[in-house]
């Protein structure tokens, strides 16, 4: 018998030699990057996985989709780096590993008007056609933008958001709407830059918008982040199948129905997480947080 996540008892182990065949210590991989990503993720990689990390040279990540709204992206998150793993490959195929990131930003679901950023790191094997995912969320991501109608306001605004560590770019306006194909200035290095941008945006619009880069290059905080979802990554290449012996285990599900310590009524509260092995199908649940919720958050004791 062996034990899955949380010390879960999953029964007999049926070993492929999935352990063998995924070792990847001095294996090339080719990181899908134009803003610097390898700065963060190649070592990480190359220290914990043995992996050697280049880069494609010249390769456009912006075909997949901007932060900036001229070119949008196609399908979900996962899609894109999808998307980028393959066309890094077809950029070397000679590769056997392949890595990409994609970052998706907007308001947190839960508290209102907070900013949420989830970064992505997926890696995949071409020799196992195994797919390893890490993410990270964070929760006060360097999100943010300004409708400014002077000089002086875009100023204050990049002054805020620790301009130029953290870069800005500005947009045209249409009705407090960002509209990028009537003005858009990204590579702004500093004040006099800003202000030039700035001030030819207000002339043709009346106002702009200023905006946080979220390029991994010009967002500080978002490449730290993008290093968190790679160190999350390397954890889920350990974490293996019980029964295949797999990698990259992880809860794909978070099971809602904790029953209410008051009357037993399920609730919305958490009760399970659940992980699903993608070679071998084999799910493993385990209970998330204590076994029953607070009658506070009971639908039926408080309807």
């Amino acid at each position: 018998m062996t034990k899955g996540p949380a010390g879960l008892r999953a029964g007999p182990v049926v070993r492929p030699p999935e352990r063998d065949r995924f070792d990847l210590r001095g294996e090339r991989a080719v990181l899908a990057t134009m803003h610097g990503k390898e700065r963060v993720i190649a070592p990480l990689l190359g220290r914990f996985l043995g992996l050697r990390v280049e880069t494609v040279v010249g390769f456009d990540t912006d075909r997949f989709g901007t932060f900036t709204r001229e070119v949008p992206r196609p399908g979900s998150q996962l899609d894109a780096a999808r998307a980028k793993i393959a066309a890094a490959f077809a950029h070397a195929p000679g590769a056997r590993v392949a890595v990409a990131s994609e970052g998706s930003f907007g308001p947190d679901p839960i508290v209102p008007f907070a900013p949420l950023g989830v970064e992505i790191v997926l890696l995949a094997d071409r020799a196992t056609g195994i797919e390893i995912v890490g993410r990270f969320a964070d929760l006060e991501a360097a999100w943010t933008h300004s409708v400014v109608t002077d000089i002086a306001a875009a100023v204050a605004f990049a002054d805020r958001v620790g301009f130029p560590a953290q870069g800005v770019v500005v947009a045209g306006c249409e009705g407090r709407l960002p509209r990028p194909d009537l003005g858009l200035f990204k590579e702004i290095g500093g004040r006099a830059d800003l202000e030039r941008a700035v001030g030819a945006v207000i002339a043709r619009c009346g106002a702009a918008v200023v905006e946080t880069d979220m390029r991994a290059h010009r967002n500080p905080r978002r490449m730290r982040a993008i290093a968190r979802a790679t160190v999350t990554l390397i954890r889920n290449v350990g974490n293996r199948c019980p029964r295949c012996d797999r990698p990259g285990l992880v809860v794909t599900e978070r099971l809602p129905g904790a029953p209410c310590a008051a009357c037993g009524t399920p609730t919305r509260v958490i009760r399970a997480e659940a992980a699903t092995c993608a070679g071998c199908g084999h799910r493993i649940e385990v209970r998330a947080g204590p076994p029953t919720a607070d009658p506070g958050l009971c639908d039926a004791c408080n309807p």
